[in-house]
């Protein structure tokens, strides 16, 4: 299942529609601007909240933790002992499953892998449109909704420690 993700159009506080590969509407991001936090919603087309992005305030390193129903469901922070600076680390919430992201980030090519399998290929190879990249789930029982809110966490935390956000 392939999505389309509108890319730097896209700033907290900024609402844009989130696309399958021919062209509908699937989700919403719904940025919320003016707190003192990075915040987000990410939205069905019926506009029921998925989940819930934010930041995590009192951290040590930048932190997001996403949220479903008001209920942890993970947190994503750069990996600590990497030597690659686009390495992160998605822990869920049930405290034994951890996913692993790493690639080219910032260039939007990177993957997204659990116990050494492929579950998500997030890239711009595939498409035509620009200031667009791709969430490409690969498996059919991954939760598409989470991989699309770790690949927009990723992305960013890795401009933010860049410097660009």
């Amino acid at each position: 299942m392939r999505f389309l993700v509108r890319d730097r159009l896209l700033g907290f506080g900024d609402d844009y529609w989130i696309e399958d590969d021919r062209g509908n509407k699937v989700f919403l991001v719904d940025g919320k601007a003016m707190r003192l936090r990075d915040t987000f919603e990410l939205k069905d087309v019926q506009g029921r909240v998925l989940i819930d992005i934010h930041q995590k305030m009192l951290a040590l390193r930048d932190t997001m933790v996403i949220e479903r129903e008001g209920e942890p469901l993970a947190t994503i922070r750069r990996k600590r002992l990497s030597l690659l600076r686009n390495h992160y680390r998605v822990a869920l919430a049930d405290g034994s499953t951890e996913l692993d992201v790493s690639g080219r980030i910032l260039d939007r090519e990177f993957a997204v892998e659990y116990d050494g399998e492929l579950l998500a290929v997030i890239s711009r190879r595939w498409l035509r449109v620009r200031e667009t990249y791709g969430v490409d789930v690969v498996r059919d029982d991954a939760d598409p909704a989470l991989l699309i809110a770790v690949a927009v966490c990723v992305i960013h935390l890795a401009e933010k420690e860049r410097g660009e956000d």
